[in-house]
């Protein structure tokens, strides 16, 4: 069986076409303007026009999601999505049995399905995107909470709150590759949009003073959150994902500032990089639909 898969992010939306055993047959890309909810459901509609052999539509989504229901109630960055019942959606318009899941949740999922995480009872996701995001696995259990909001781990305070709005010093406004990019943009003077994450990290490892401070505030802020989460959960592992894993080195020097916290030997990357979202929608569909 085939199943369109779609992993909704902020800036982009992947699209595959997915076995129900999990193999990968084809994916595609393509970049969303302003976080555009508009766009990305016409984009949905128009990779099924193209792919008429896919039985089932299997979709991982930012924010709150109701896994039962398929309703969003808060959709990330994509305010279109509020309080928006994607499932009875995709149903209404194409008439195929459909599966949602937040996007961390599946990408713990496909973890667990086909890479690390497989025999693991107790192991955490945490992606790093547009904001920060988990996922939790405790004993032996998905956690989502009483309100499908468990594993918001972006919302963690990370440094002493001040004056301001408590949401800026949380992960979501510390350790995202969107605020580093910003900080160093406010610094230089530069739009936002002509700064990149490998911009940064490029200076940082040129010996630029401004990005060395600016990347070890960003690890050390992540180190914060990470240390905290190790001794919330006691997980046996720490998933790491997001588009910043698959820097060459990135890894290695999130374990250095991690020494300093004792934590260094508790994370991994994620198996699947980009396709994990893609993947662990797929595993969730074949749990509310199994054959």
């Amino acid at each position: 069986m085939n199943i369109a898969a779609f992993d909704i992010g902020g800036t982009a939306l992947k699209m595959g076409v997915i076995t129900s055993a999990g193999q990968v047959l084809e994916k595609d890309k393509v970049s969303i303007n302003d976080s555009d909810g508009e766009q990305i459901l016409q984009a949905m509609l128009h990779w099924l026009a193209a792919h008429p052999q896919c039985q089932g539509v299997a979709i991982s989504a930012p924010g709150y999601v109701d896994p039962h229901r398929g309703f969003i109630e808060m959709g990330g960055a994509i305010r279109r999505f509020d309080n928006f019942a994607m499932k009875s959606w995709v149903q209404n318009n194409l008439h195929l049995p459909v599966a949602i899941e937040n996007d961390a949740n599946c990408v713990l999922l496909a973890e667990r399905w086909h890479g690390k995480a497989a025999g693991m009872a107790n192991c955490l996701v945490l992606t790093i995107g547009t904001g920060i995001g988990g996922a939790i696995l405790c004993n032996n259990q998905l956690v989502h909470g009483a309100r499908f909001r468990a594993g918001e781990f972006g919302y963690m305070v990370t440094e002493r709150p001040g004056p301001r709005d408590i949401r800026r010093y949380t992960m979501n406004d510390t350790c995202t590759l969107r605020i580093l990019r910003q900080h160093y943009a406010d610094y230089a003077g530069l739009p936002l949009n002509t700064v990149s994450g490998e911009d940064v990290f490029s200076l940082y490892e040129a010996g630029d003073l401004v990005c060395q401070r600016l990347v070890s505030d960003f690890l050390n802020n992540l180190a914060t959150g990470l240390y905290n989460l190790v001794n919330l959960f006691d997980p046996q592992t720490i998933f790491i994902g997001g588009g910043i894993v698959e820097r060459p080195g990135f890894l290695k020097l999130l374990r250095e500032h991690l020494v300093w916290f004792g934590i260094d030997q508790y994370i991994d990357e994620v198996s699947h990089g980009n396709d994990a979202g893609l993947i662990g929608a797929v595993y969730h569909f074949n749990q509310q639909h199994p054959s």
